[in-house]
């Protein structure tokens, strides 16, 4: 059976970033790429805010530099998906396309998140052309823009506030007749003159040949519809930490986002680490991920190193 001294499981900003850093340590990692290479940046158009590119760069793109990178430096980098892990004992075993089994040394989980979104077909139409499920990420295109957000809880709320400091007008649609979010969170919202809530609406469609024009609401009390017009449609109904695969090996919070050491990327398991949106549910940034994919390699590295 192969025996790998450092397994990647998992191919965004977090996973490529830990290869870099682990290849360049002689730890001759293996990436296994997962079922969306590249992350959730390869649905993402403009990435502006990541350093170093000065005129922004396509989603795609970058995490197409992050590969090249990696590989420059000898990461092995496969197409697959891991189906099964043991971390009872070390090496641990890994199972790769229900048929392939690998040995590995230390194993850093980049798997990430998945946003929630509400099942449309107008949301995967227009994903990346006005539909996003990241205000950080995706806000500034949308200065002096109206925009709708969808959901009733912190994140929402958090959202909503941030897009109204840029955009002429917010409107949030919320399926019940209140919100979920915290009562300092909803003062914020109800305290921001150009952010409107709905409640008792949910979406009907998101409306537009190329890019998103106007959404179509209905009142799910009254059957009422109304036509917002909109450029942007912005899901904030959480997301889901891919960390299925790890249930009853690691620990993690009642959302499923691993836990980790404070200040490190070390989970409950000796040479088992996180990094990325796995393990974060607070920032969710392509920068982060990158930093704790670093931490990740490092931790891993020096692990090696004291058992030596």
């Amino acid at each position: 059976m192969e025996q790998i001294k450092c397994l990647i499981i998992g191919s965004g900003p977090a996973g490529y970033t830990a290869a870099i850093y682990a290849a360049r340590a002689d730890m001759n990692p293996v990436v296994i790429q997962g079922l969306q290479p590249g992350g959730q940046l390869t649905t993402t158009t403009d990435v502006d805010n990541y350093p170093g590119y000065k005129d922004g760069v396509m989603g795609p793109e970058m995490m197409e530099d992050f590969k090249a990178q990696a590989e420059r430096f000898g990461t092995d980098t496969r197409w697959g998906m891991v189906t099964k892990v043991d971390f009872s004992e070390r090496p641990f075993k890994v199972e790769i396309d229900e048929k392939t089994s690998v040995l590995a040394e230390t194993v850093i989980i980049a798997t990430g998140a998945s946003a929630k979104w509400l099942g449309m077909e107008d949301e995967q139409r227009l994903s990346g052309f006005g539909v996003s499920a990241c205000a950080t990420c995706d806000g500034f295109f949308y200065k002096g823009e109206d925009v709708v957000v969808i959901g009733a809880g912190d994140t929402a709320a958090e959202e909503a506030t941030y897009l109204a400091k840029m955009c002429s007008k917010v409107t949030m649609l919320v399926r019940r007749n209140e919100m979920r979010a915290s009562k300092a969170m909803q003062k914020r919202v109800f305290n921001t003159q150009n952010l409107e809530v709905l409640f008792n609406h949910e979406t009907r469609s998101i409306n537009g040949e190329k890019t998103v024009e106007s959404v179509t609401a209905y009142n799910n009390q009254t059957g009422d519809e109304t036509t917002i017009p909109v450029s942007g449609f912005f899901v904030a109904i959480g997301h889901k930490p891919n960390t299925d695969l790890f249930k009853g090996q690691l620990d993690m919070d009642e959302n499923g986002y691993l836990f980790v050491q404070p200040g490190t990327s070390k989970t409950k398991i000796p040479g088992v680490f996180a990094a990325g949106d796995v393990a974060d549910h607070v920032y969710r940034q392509a920068v982060t991920s990158a930093g704790t994919g670093c931490m990740a390699a490092l931790d891993a590295e020096r692990f090696l190193a004291a058992q030596e």
